[in-house]
């Protein structure tokens, strides 16, 4: 487990704008928290160096690559499954965005797109056959979502 690293609300104020918009520029930044360009630029570097910042990415609007229909569906288990072996097997599959392996009843999460009702269902049929050990799931179609760092719809 990693240690904590303390920030002070001004390295907070920086990650939020960040966030926001991962190709503001360090001038911006700057202004936006009252200090000159070069202690932002120490400060940015600290949080790249420490690991609080792991990369800069883009976010997509996958309705315009084709890929409207979002959906999250739950996995159970049997008892004896390998948790890493579904894992590994659900992030082979292009539609498949995110895997979350969970503590109570549900035992993953999978966070998709695909075109279509049709391509969810199989999408959802090659988990359940090729999932090894997969006992039940249940899929939720997403009617609107909202992230941190977006602006709220």
């Amino acid at each position: 487990m990693s240690a904590s690293v303390h920030l002070d609300s001004v390295d907070l104020q920086i990650l939020e704008l960040l966030r926001a918009d991962g190709r503001r520029t360090v001038r911006d930044i700057a202004r936006q928290v009252q200090l000159s360009p070069a202690p932002v630029r120490r400060r940015i570097a600290r949080l790249e160096e420490s690991g609080v910042i792991t990369g800069y990415t883009i976010t997509t609007d996958q309705a315009k690559l084709g890929q409207g229909l979002q959906a999250v569906t739950e996995l159970r288990f049997t008892g004896d499954t390998d948790i890493h072996d579904i894992v590994e097997f659900a992030s082979t599959l292009p539609e498949v965005d995110e895997v979350l392996t969970l503590t109570g009843d549900v035992d993953a999460l999978v966070r998709l797109h695909v075109d279509n009702v049709d391509d969810l269902s199989k999408v959802v049929n090659r988990l359940r056959r090729k999932g090894v050990g997969v006992l039940q799931t249940k899929t939720l179609i997403v009617i609107a979502s909202w992230q941190r760092g977006t602006p709220v719809p």
